[in-house]
């Protein structure tokens, strides 16, 4: 069973409450479906029955702060993920790598195993697909914010694939971050030294 920290939930699709919400309520929730994904349960198989009885709380208690599973299941990916760091806006490498190093921090650590017992759920089901894709697209549209300003300013190349150049950046971070895939790479300089390859090739 893998354990991991979380954040207060982001709150999507959620009934309104009748009462103050208690957030050490919400964290055990959250975290009662980390625990129950990270001991290898489906997301499909995952019940709100299942998830109530781990948290020591009643159904109704989810109900009253998520509609559904799929609301449970995007605040929980969101969890994982954690805030986007507060980008400077004064080079296009400053804030790059500002967010792959976000990717590789404690937090990125913690989750890994249950990212990992996630993917094929991800892979087989077009329902889970969704809902990570709703919670990782926002965080891409800040990426390629990044690269379109460097494409405007002069510092990245007018002819950039940007989607390309997305996925050049974020498809190492997430092999390393999950898969460990390579133990050659140095871990304390992995985000300077990606960002300095892409940019051999995406600069101007």
């Amino acid at each position: 069973m893998t354990t991991v920290s979380v954040q207060e939930p982001a709150g999507q699709d959620r009934k309104a409450p009748g009462r103050p919400r208690n957030a050490q309520v919400d964290h055990a929730i959250i975290q009662a479906v980390f625990d129950l994904l990270g001991s290898g349960q489906s997301a499909d198989s995952l019940s709100m029955e299942a998830v109530a009885a781990k948290a020591g709380v009643g159904k109704a208690t989810i109900y009253r702060r998520w509609a559904n599973k799929e609301a449970l299941l995007v605040d929980a990916v969101a969890a994982m993920k954690g805030p986007l760091p507060e980008l400077a806006g004064e080079s296009v490498r400053d804030d790059l790598v500002m967010l792959i190093s976000a990717m590789r921090n404690k937090r990125m650590e913690h989750y890994g195993k249950v990212t990992a017992c996630l993917l094929p759920e991800i892979a087989r089901s077009p329902e889970m697909r969704r809902i990570h894709q709703s919670v990782m697209e926002p965080r891409r549209e800040v990426l390629r914010g990044v690269l379109r300003r460097g494409i405007a300013s002069g510092e990245l190349r007018a002819d950039l694939d940007v989607e390309l150049t997305l996925l050049m950046l974020s498809g190492p971070s997430f092999a390393q971050n999950v898969m460990q895939w390579s133990t050659r790479v140095a871990a304390d300089t992995f985000a300077e030294d990606l960002v300095d390859a892409v940019l051999r090739g995406a600069a101007a």
